[in-house]
């Protein structure tokens, strides 16, 4: 099997996981835009799961922007204390919500939500996936950097900004929207560290089951 090819080869051999995970909501449950930014930047080194759990009180007791927007650190914190590196991220929602103010003010662009702090690419493409605005980029999240490599995709790397920008360069841009979520949701729920490579549905082209299995 040849690695690395172009993306008219891709786009159609990638075509199983787009169709089966088009349009799936991220794991994060969130409710509105302003509960999946706040949620996004509590996410960083931490989990989902973690962060699906603490978020009702959050939201119950900050249901918006403008209440975040006129909040303090000291405030927050008690809500926020379970989630790795609580305090950073208290300031960083506190200056996000003072700039926003409220939601619609949102900028859904690249360049506008990675001026926020604690915004990245990886997470303003899921902003952007999530809100059905145009996307600029792909979604590169940890499961995305250790499947792309083991499909043949890409060479391998831990660096989600290279892995984003070699994937932009193999896939075409009209599944950049959903095909970083749909490798993120094989790698969570098939494409596992140790991989159930007999229920992939796209185990026929992938560089790892051709190789080992």
């Amino acid at each position: 099997m040849k690695l690395f090819e172009d993306s008219n080869d891709w786009s159609e051999k990638l075509a199983p996981i787009l169709i089966k995970y088009k349009g799936r909501k991220h794991p994060l449950d969130y409710h509105n835009l302003y509960q999946l930014i706040v949620m996004i930047v509590l996410s960083a080194q931490d989990s989902d799961a973690n962060i699906n759990k603490i978020a009702p009180a959050l939201f119950e007791f900050f249901p918006n922007m403008e209440n975040l927007s006129v909040s303090n650190v000291d405030a927050l914190i008690p809500y926020i204390s379970k989630v790795r590196n609580f305090r950073t991220k208290a300031n960083w929602l506190l200056e996000i919500a003072k700039t926003i103010q409220k939601e619609k003010n949102l900028p859904l662009t690249m360049d506008g939500l990675t001026t926020l702090k604690g915004i990245g690419r990886k997470s303003a493409n899921v902003i952007m996936r999530e809100a059905k605005v145009p996307v600029e980029g792909i979604i590169a999240d940890l499961h995305v950097i250790r499947v792309a490599p083991r499909i043949g995709l890409i060479p391998e790397s831990k660096d989600g900004i290279k892995v984003e920008k070699q994937l932009m360069k193999i896939l075409p841009k009209a599944i950049w929207g959903e095909i970083g979520m749909a490798i993120s949701f094989l790698g969570r729920e098939i494409c596992r560290p140790t991989p159930k490579c007999e229920e992939c549905q796209i185990n026929g082209v992938c560089g790892y089951y051709v190789r080992y299995k």
